[in-house]
């Protein structure tokens, strides 16, 4: 999937309801909390599908969807779903809805390639669980971002499945083109399409990407953040604390403290490509903190809570913003955060370094100052040998 920085997975069951209510037709089903018992009113007779709803892909092969032919196996699956964290994430939620049985699997995808300012179109008849795997070889077209050259994209790539998915395939396509436009989203995927014989269809599974930064126009989306905060952390941080933070792996090991988008992602990758495990991408905006430290105290004591942590790396690269400023900013949010007791790492380089160094020096904290980004990540890849070192 390609990224983008301001990406919000909506969890299935919102995306399903955001487009259901948009035509798009879809099992009935019911949204339960993690330990919570099944309903006494189910969707349908059965059997059901219990889901996992969490902010990451590969549920299914990880053990996150469960057929259930009878409430015995629902309950005992709900219970064991419940704590069953997949790719570091813990559940918000369990949605139980009616099983599809009897139908075709087809696959219709959405995405935003940013870098052409177009949508990548993709359609086969190859839909479930292995689609990701197909990667560039998914048959797609790109389209400018209008329904309109979105359907007619759709109709191309419809031209040249099976003819019992055409329609099914087209209409679908009109639905999720208008939604993908009106609603600003970043992606969104129908996997599977279940076709049936009869030519009926229904959106088996829905992935929906929105686009944070334009929250201000999707008043329905911004709702799910503000009614559902334990469910969209990493947004509804950014609503009270006007800044990024978001959790890449919560079993991350390297906390990071840094401005810019593009940089920030940058340094995840390069970290990630030396076997490392960064916990979170953040653009803390040093140009607005304006002398406040509450933005860096925040961020640590949200960084702290990463259960595998092993150092912080503060990582700031100034053109404008004034880094004597920002050292003695961090070194008050860091006398304000008494339960940070993580190795850090810090790296100031720009306009001010000098003073910034100083400013760090005498502060008398413990802390490892390396103005070199190479030298600096390769102090958080043994953090763990030096923690009780001293630092200068």
């Amino acid at each position: 999937m390609q990224r983008w920085g301001n990406a919000m997975l909506l969890l299935e069951h919102d995306g399903k309801t955001l487009l259901a209510a948009r035509g798009l037709p879809t099992p009935k089903g019911v949204l339960i909390a993690p330990g919570e018992p099944p309903p006494a009113t189910l969707p349908g007779p059965g059997p059901w599908i219990a889901k996992s709803q969490v902010a990451t892909g590969g549920r299914g092969k990880a053990g996150g969807v469960r057929l259930c032919r009878d409430r015995a196996q629902l309950e005992a699956a709900c219970a064991d779903l419940a704590t069953l964290r997949i790719k570091g994430h813990e559940p918000r939620g369990l949605r139980i809805e009616a099983a599809i049985s009897g139908a075709q699997e087809a696959y219709l995808g959405f995405s935003l390639d940013a870098a052409r300012g177009q949508v990548i179109v993709m359609a086969t008849d190859r839909g479930g669980v292995d689609v990701e795997a197909a990667g560039d070889d998914l048959p797609r077209v790109f389209a400018d971002l209008s329904a309109e050259a979105i359907g007619a994209a759709v109709i191309r790539l419809a031209e040249a499945l099976p003819a019992n998915l055409r329609r099914p395939i087209r209409e679908a396509g009109v639905i999720c083109a208008r939604a993908f436009c009106e609603m600003d989203a970043l992606l969104v995927e129908i996997n599977p399409l279940f076709v049936f014989p009869d030519g009926r269809w229904i959106a088996g599974d829905v992935r929906f990407v929105a686009d944070e930064s334009a929250l201000v126009r999707q008043p329905e989306i911004a709702a799910l953040v503000d009614e559902k905060p334990q469910s969209y952390p990493d947004a509804a941080f950014k609503k009270t604390h006007g800044y990024d933070l978001v959790v890449v792996d919560p079993e991350g090991e390297i906390g990071l403290v840094t401005t810019g988008a593009g940089l920030s992602m940058k340094l995840i990758d390069e970290m990630t490509a030396q076997g490392l495990k960064p916990f979170n991408f953040c653009d803390i905006r040093s140009g607005g903190m304006r002398g406040d430290s509450s933005r860096l105290i925040e961020a640590l004591r949200r960084i702290g809570e990463g259960p595998r942590m092993r150092c912080v790396l503060v990582n700031i690269f100034a053109g404008i913003t004034d880094l004597g400023l920002f050292a003695e900013i961090l070194v008050n949010a860091l006398r304000a955060s008494p339960d940070m007791r993580l190795p850090l790492v810090v790296r100031l380089a720009g306009n001010g370094e000098d003073r910034a160094e100083v400013v760090l020096r005498e502060s008398g904290l413990p802390m490892m100052i390396e103005r070199d980004l190479e030298r600096a990540v390769e102090l958080c890849a043994t953090a763990g040998v030096v923690q009780g070192a001293a630092h200068a």
